[in-house]
């Protein structure tokens, strides 16, 4: 009966181990990506954009040869740059979950999951909603 007592408490101490290490490799994580941006250039890189850990714009750059754009085809490329930003935003989250909790967890399933859904790394195509996808 002794043997099964200090097995359980074994057992226990074990777990409330990986829980704990669980927890602090989670809080490293959240850390981490509130940090990041990401960052994208037009190929001519007329246009750079940044963005925030949650994918919002935090500035815009545009080069004078932006003046030269219709206005339909300036949001065009600001949309794609946008996009790109954003895709390298979830790159930058996946690194960073690689690093700390692991792709293979739970937690890390979920972050890299939740990012890829939102930002997708194919960041050419309109996402669901936009105008030209009518």
């Amino acid at each position: 009966m002794i043997d099964d007592i200090d097995a359980a408490q074994e057992w226990l101490d074990s777990w409330t181990a990986g829980v704990t290490g669980q927890a602090g490799r989670a809080a490293e994580l959240s850390r981490r990506v509130a940090a990041l941006t990401g960052f994208a250039e037009h190929p001519d890189r007329s246009i750079t954009v940044t963005v925030g850990s949650s994918g919002q714009v935090e500035n815009v750059e545009f080069d004078d040869r932006v003046r030269l754009l219709d206005g339909a085809e300036l949001s065009r490329q600001l949309m794609s740059t946008i996009r790109k930003a954003q895709a390298d935003l979830s790159a930058r989250v996946a690194n960073e979950v690689r690093d700390t909790v692991g792709v293979d967890t739970e937690t890390g399933r979920a972050v890299v999951n939740s990012f890829a859904l939102r930002f997708p790394a194919d960041a050419e195509q309109p996402a669901d909603g936009d105008r030209d996808g009518r």
